[in-house]
C-alpha cells in the first residue's frame, strides 16, 4: 500500500496517520479487507482526532436511528399489537417526530462533543485506535462483557438516585414522559441525565484502558452497537416470545422496563435483573408476574386481568411519581397524594 504525500497536512502539530503507520512498520499485506479499510479511513482524513470522531459519531447515529426505524415500522403495524406490553398506548406520529427533535438536538450538543474528546482522553491512558490488527474475538468479547456488568451495576446506583425529589422534578421527569415507552425515547432525556448515565457507559472503557492498556477503540465500537441495541429495545414496549429475556432469564428487556415506566418505583437496572432481584426493588414487578402465573393456572380471563393490573400498576406509579417530585433536600413528601 502507498501513501499519498497529497493527504499530509502542511506543518503539522501532530503525527499523521500515515507517518504513524510508518513509524510503526505496519505490514498492510497480512491485514484483513476490515482492518485495510480501516486504514484508509484514517489515511484519509490524515489526523487520527478528526478521523476517530468521525466515524464514532456516524457510527452512533447510523445505530441507534437504524434500530429504531425496525420499532417504528412495528408501531404503524396492528398486527404486532399481540406482543405489546400496554397495548392501549401507541405513540402516535406526532409523539415520535416531538421524540425525534430533543434526540437529535441532544446528540449534536451533548453527545457529539463526549464522543469527539473521548479519542484524545483515553488515547492519553494507551487505547489504541488507528493501529492494526483489531483485538481478537475473544479479548473483545471479554471486555465487552465486564463493560456490561459495570454499567448495570452504575446505572441501577445512578437511576435510583435520579428518582430522588430534585433530581428526578429538575433532570429525569423528562424521560418520564411517556409511561408507556418507545424505541426513540431510550435517549429522550435531560443534557445532565445524558452525562450522568453516559458515565457508565464510558467509564468501563476508560478504568479498563488506566488500567490494562489493553484496549482497541473497535472493541469501544462493539461495546457501543450492543449497548445502543439494549437501550433500545428496552424502551421499544414489546415483549415478543424471541426476545431476549426468554432465552437468558437474567436479562432485563423491554417487559422489565417498561414496568419501570408505569410502576416508577421498580427495576432500575438497565441489561439485567440481578441487582433489582438482589435489592427487592423489583418486589411490585414479581407480584404483578405472580398474578399473572396463578390466574392463568386457574383458567381465569389473564387478558382482563393484565390490563386491571396495568391500570392499577400505572395508577400507583403516579402516586410514586408526585410524592417523588414533592420530595425536597431535607423533608421527605407526604405519601398521602393525589392523582387528577
Amino acid at each position: 500500500m502507498s501513501f499519498n504525500a497529497t493527504m499530509l497536512p502542511p506543518k503539522a502539530a501532530h503525527p499523521t496517520a500515515a507517518e504513524l503507520y510508518g513509524a510503526a512498520g505496519t505490514d498492510f499485506d497480512t491485514l484483513s479487507t476490515l482492518e485495510k479499510w480501516w486504514v484508509q479511513w484514517y489515511l484519509y482524513f490524515g489526523d487520527p482526532v478528526i478521523a476517530t470522531g468521525m466515524l464514532s459519531f456516524i457510527l452512533h447515529e447510523i445505530v441507534y436511528f437504524g434500530r429504531c426505524i425496525p420499532w417504528i415500522i412495528i408501531d404503524s403495524i396492528p398486527y404486532f399489537r399481540r406482543w405489546k406490553l400496554q397495548p392501549n398506548k401507541v405513540p402516535s406520529k406526532q409523539e415520535q417526530w416531538e421524540c425525534t427533535k430533543l434526540v437529535l438536538l441532544s446528540h449534536f450538543t451533548i453527545e457529539l462533543p463526549g464522543i469527539w474528546l473521548f479519542h484524545p482522553l483515553t488515547e492519553f491512558f494507551g487505547m489504541q485506535t488507528w493501529q492494526v490488527p483489531f483485538p481478537d474475538y475473544t479479548t473483545i468479547a471479554l471486555q465487552v462483557a465486564g463493560f456490561f456488568v459495570f454499567e448495570d451495576f452504575y446505572h441501577f446506583v445512578a437511576h435510583q438516585a435520579l428518582h430522588y425529589g430534585p433530581l428526578y422534578r429538575n433532570i429525569h421527569k423528562l424521560h418520564h414522559k411517556y409511561s408507556a415507552p418507545f424505541g426513540l425515547a431510550a435517549e429522550y432525556a435531560h443534557p445532565l441525565e445524558t452525562l450522568i448515565l453516559a458515565l457508565g457507559t464510558l467509564g468501563g472503557p476508560i478504568l479498563w484502558t488506566m488500567y490494562s492498556g489493553n484496549f482497541h477503540i473497535v472493541t469501544m465500537y462493539v461495546w457501543v452497537t450492543l449497548r445502543l441495541f439494549q437501550a433500545v429495545d428496552a424502551h421499544s414496549g414489546y415483549d415478543f416470545p424471541w426476545s431476549l429475556q426468554h432465552i437468558l432469564p437474567f436479562w432485563s428487556g423491554a417487559d422489565h422496563h417498561d414496568f419501570h415506566h408505569m410502576a416508577f418505583t421498580n427495576n432500575y437496572s438497565t441489561s439485567f435483573r440481578w441487582w433489582d432481584h438482589l435489592f427487592g426493588t423489583d418486589d411490585k414487578y414479581r407480584a404483578y408476574k405472580a398474578k399473572l402465573k396463578a390466574a392463568k393456572a386457574q383458567g381465569k380471563d389473564v387478558k382482563k386481568l393484565e390490563a386491571e393490573l396495568l391500570e392499577a400498576t400505572e395508577r400507583e406509579g403516579q402516586i410514586a411519581e408526585k410524592v417523588a417530585e414533592q420530595t425536597a433536600i431535607w423533608t421527605k413528601a407526604s405519601s398521602k397524594v393525589k392523582v387528577q
